[in-house]
């Protein structure tokens, strides 16, 4: 069972007088190449369900799995590898480590497994290459705009060939030409890779670009 499957979802919090829930029912699969964008007001609980489908959030009910296994079954050390490997994100604010050459922030997701040997510096390059900054590998990114910050993200995100791409208003932070272009490069690198993408944004610009559109509200994924 390939790709992204989350099955009524649900997501609580204790709060006086009783429990806040945030997720009711939030079901979605996505086969390996498709992509989705899931809209909704602030306070919908898309963060949320993002934190969830990337394993930062244990759901109070429901279940998921990824390419077949479920990553709340795993120890705490074998998930942390599992979403290390198996998951990539895209921030609206970078998160790229600002003493890091742009080189060594893509291969940063090999840290965990005690850094990266020539074919993964090879591999990230070859990355940096494709998202058009190979001039600028060297480059801290206090010395990037802010799209070519997020084209770093993009190769950080990928270079480990993760089966879903997260990707949370990726565009949130950049004026429109450069939001198109980020957009462009991230659907052609995630048709490229065959992964499953999951963008949750405001901008219906954005979602119109993607495969499909769910609309998140009072907890429910429509």
């Amino acid at each position: 069972m390939q790709g992204l499957h989350a099955d009524q979802l649900r997501k609580s919090f204790p709060a006086p007088g009783g429990e806040l829930t945030v997720l009711r029912d939030a079901s979605l699969r996505l086969e390996p190449g498709q992509n989705t964008a899931i809209l909704g007001p602030s306070g919908s609980g898309k963060s949320t369900l993002l934190a969830i489908l990337g394993t930062l959030e244990t759901p109070t009910g429901g279940t998921l799995t990824l390419d077949g296994e479920n990553p709340f079954t795993l120890g705490e050390a074998e998930l942390a590898r599992f979403r290390n490997r198996r998951i990539g994100y895209v921030f609206q604010d970078h998160h790229l480590l600002p003493q890091c050459t742009v080189l060594q922030n893509v291969l940063v997701p090999y840290l965990a497994d005690g850094g990266a040997g020539p074919e993964e510096i090879a591999h990230a390059e070859s990355l940096i290459e494709r998202v058009g900054l190979s001039e600028r590998r060297l480059h801290r990114p206090a010395e990037l705009s802010g799209g070519e910050r997020q084209r770093v993200a993009i190769a950080r995100a990928l270079v480990r060939g993760p089966g879903l791409v997260l990707a949370d208003e990726p565009t949130g932070n950049l004026d429109g030409a450069t939001a198109e272009a980020i957009v462009s490069l991230l659907l052609e690198m995630h048709a490229d890779l065959g992964s499953v993408l999951v963008v949750v944004t405001h901008s219906e610009d954005l979602a119109l670009r993607m495969q499909s559109r769910r609309r998140l509200a009072d907890g429910i994924l429509s």
